[in-house]
This record gives structure tokens, C-alpha cells and sequence, in this order.
């Protein structure tokens, strides 16, 4: 049995007031490995140098919010390791407003608890660093850019629909999302993410074309979260979890259809969450409700499924299956069963609002319990 070492570092703290990281406080920071590390330097962009690290193995970077941290230090990122020294990028003091860092590095994907045909058999999955939103994109957020987007030449299957403004946006169709995060690319001033060809000549702006994989520029403007990406940030640096805080779920924790008779890991009560049950489907919560997981991001489990990039891959661990061993996997290039959805919603039971559970719908489908959140890549 190998002996781990840890070594203690103090991340500089996340004050109110200057950031949305905010919400996460004060962080506490130390690495655990097969040896012993040395950390020579902690920079004021948030990243972290260290060295002595055996190559071939995986480092743990652990997180607490005070000291001593005695048995509440939680897990934040796995790091795999191929060089004696090495730089990561650990926190973002000052991220795109309304977005959080999702650090690079390796986690299990896929359910290790649940047996269950639509869950993805646990691979080890390596996913480069990227911002998310905090939140669902809300109604309000959604009408903002598809007003400017449709006096810049795009046009959208549905105008979308929300309980309130605070609430996600939902009735928008997996096209929709895309051109969607293309109209506040360019709103912003940045480089779209989405084009019509591999040449990536023509911004998708308008129709229903399904946009491969080559035809993305990766380094690029928002987009929607590919399947790994989704499920890393979901679990925020926990492994081997339920939900994204542990697990057990109950309403006090997110917004979904209890159902404590057929799961012993429902805390419930039972049936609609009796906040948001007012009689008016959909029954949706406001955006931030409830408390975010480990990299501050919100509703990842429950209030409505979100879109995801990639194609559903029936068995993601099959050999030739593009998450086999991968690096910052995008899905195969076609699939029968539509586009990924992850997260459940509020209309859902507990099952369906677990880290690894995974459907599929057609990508020119929309309904009131699916919406999405967008996702940035470092530097732009």
C-alpha cells in the first residue's frame, strides 16, 4: 500500500465583491500522491508549480474552506502526472462574468454505484480547462441575445419560453443553443465557435445543420459543454458520487420529483418540490437556488436537463468508442439517437438527476423541462 504525502498550500482568497467566483470563499489547497511533491511557486493567476511528482501516476488536488481542515477536505481535481515538474492552473480570480473555472485534469466517467444500460460504464476521461456558467441561461439572458441575434441575421426554430425571467430558458431545440451561443460570441465581439463547413468560412447562424465535429473551432467563442466536459464540471471535483455534493439527494438540495419508495438514495419528500409547485407547469426553480457544488456552479442536478455537444454514444467505453482513453473527447459523428442531454429537471425523479445518467433527444426537439448553459475555453 502506498503511503501519500501531503503538502499544504494557501490559495489567496476570493473576495466579495471582486468576482462571481465569490460564491466559493476563501480556499485552502494540498496535493496528495504515491510521493512526496515540493511546491516552488504559486502564481497570481491561480496556478500552481510543483515538482518531485512521479510521472505515470495521478496527484489529488484536495480543497477546503477553513483550517484546520481535519476530515473536510473534499476532492477539487485529479492531476495526471508525466513529468517531474509541472504547472496547473488550479482557480481563476477573474473569470468571464457569470462563469467559473473548471480546472484541467482527469476524472471517472460514468457510474460506479448504479448499474444501469443508460449510464456510461466508468472510463478515466482527461478534460482540458474551460468556463462554464454558473447557471442555466435564463429566460432573461436567452430574450437578450436572440433579440440581438435576429437583427444580425440569425434565425431560431422557437423564440423560447420560461417560467420567469430568472428561471431557464426551455422549449429551445439543440439548434437553437448553438446558434444561440454563436449570436453572443459575436454580440461580444468574439470569434464564433460554430460553422456550415470544415472550411469554417460561414458562421451557423441560420436553419438546421447539423455541425460535425471539424467544423468547430474549438479555441473559440461559446459553445455548448461536450459530454465529458458537462460531466466533470457536474461533479465538481468529487469522484465516485451520486450527485454532485454526494449521495443522497433531497428537495432541499435541488429541484426534481421525489420518489423515496423506489430509491433508497431519495431523502425526498415525495412528489413535485413544494417551493416551485404552484399549480403552473413547469415547475421550475430560479437560477440559483440552491447551493453550488464544489466549483460553484448551480443546478447541475435537477430543474432541467441541459444539451450537450456530442451524439449519444450508446457505450462510451467500447472499443473505437472516441471516449476510450480519450483526451477531451467530442462524440462520434452521427448517432441514431440524437444529441445528449445530462442533469435532469424538475419534472424527473432522483434516478435521473445523478452525475453519470445520460439520454438523448433529437436535436430539432424541444420541450419545457430541457434547456443548456454555455462554456468558454481559456484566453478568450
Amino acid at each position: 500500500m502506498k503511503t501519500k504525502f501531503y503538502y499544504y498550500f494557501i490559495a489567496l482568497a476570493l473576495l466579495a465583491g471582486i468576482n462571481q467566483a465569490a460564491a466559493q470563499g476563501t480556499r485552502f489547497f494540498r496535493i496528495s500522491g504515491p510521493a512526496a511533491t515540493a511546491i516552488t511557486e504559486f502564481r497570481p493567476d491561480g496556478t500552481l508549480v510543483w515538482s518531485n511528482a512521479l510521472p505515470g501516476t495521478n496527484y489529488t488536488v484536495q480543497t477546503v474552506s477553513s483550517l484546520p481542515g481535519g476530515t473536510n477536505w473534499v476532492d477539487y481535481v485529479q492531476l495526471p502526472v508525466t513529468n517531474g515538474v509541472n504547472t496547473n492552473r488550479l482557480i481563476a480570480f477573474n473569470p468571464p462574468a457569470g462563469m467559473a473555472f473548471i480546472p484541467a485534469g482527469c476524472f471517472t466517467m460514468g457510474n460506479t454505484l448504479d448499474g444501469n444500460i443508460y449510464d456510461a460504464t466508468p472510463i478515466s476521461v482527461t478534460v482540458s480547462a474551460f468556463y462554464m456558467d454558473q447557471s442555466d441561461v435564463t429566460l432573461a439572458q436567452w430574450q437578450q441575445v436572440f433579440n440581438w441575434a435576429t437583427n444580425h441575421g440569425y434565425s431560431f426554430d422557437c423564440v423560447g419560453s420560461g417560467k420567469a425571467a430568472n428561471h431557464p430558458v426551455q422549449m429551445i431545440d439543440w439548434y437553437d443553443c448553438v446558434k444561440w451561443c454563436n449570436a453572443r460570441s459575436e454580440q461580444e465581439g468574439r470569434t464564433p465557435a460554430y460553422y456550415t463547413t470544415a472550411a469554417q468560412t460561414t458562421v451557423f447562424r441560420t436553419g438546421q445543420t447539423n455541425v460535425q465535429n471539424g467544423w468547430v473551432n474549438w479555441n473559440a467563442g461559446y459553445r455548448l459543454p461536450t459530454e465529458a466536459e458537462w460531466e466533470k464540471a457536474a461533479r465538481g471535483g468529487l469522484s465516485g458520487q451520486r450527485f454532485p455534493w454526494g449521495d443522497t439527494i433531497s428537495e432541499s438540495q435541488a429541484n426534481y420529483y421525489g420518489d423515496t419508495a423506489d430509491y433508497s438514495y431519495d431523502l425526498g419528500p415525495n412528489g413535485y418540490n413544494a417551493a416551485f409547485n404552484d399549480g403552473v407547469m413547469p415547475y421550475t426553480s430560479p437560477v440559483g437556488y440552491f447551493a453550488p457544488n464544489g466549483y460553484g456552479l448551480y443546478d447541475m442536478a435537477g430543474n432541467v436537463w441541459q444539451w450537450c455537444w456530442d451524439w449519444y454514444d450508446y457505450n462510451l467505453s467500447s472499443l473505437g468508442s472516441p471516449y476510450a482513453g480519450g483526451t477531451d473527447p467530442r462524440g462520434p459523428a452521427s448517432s441514431p439517437y440524437g444529441r445528449v442531454n445530462r442533469g435532469g429537471g424538475w419534472y424527473y425523479d432522483a434516478f435521473d438527476c445523478r452525475s453519470a445518467i445520460r439520454y438523448s433527444y433529437s436535436p430539432a426537439n424541444y420541450d419545457y423541462f430541457i434547456g443548456f448553459r454555455s462554456v468558454l475555453p481559456p484566453g478568450q
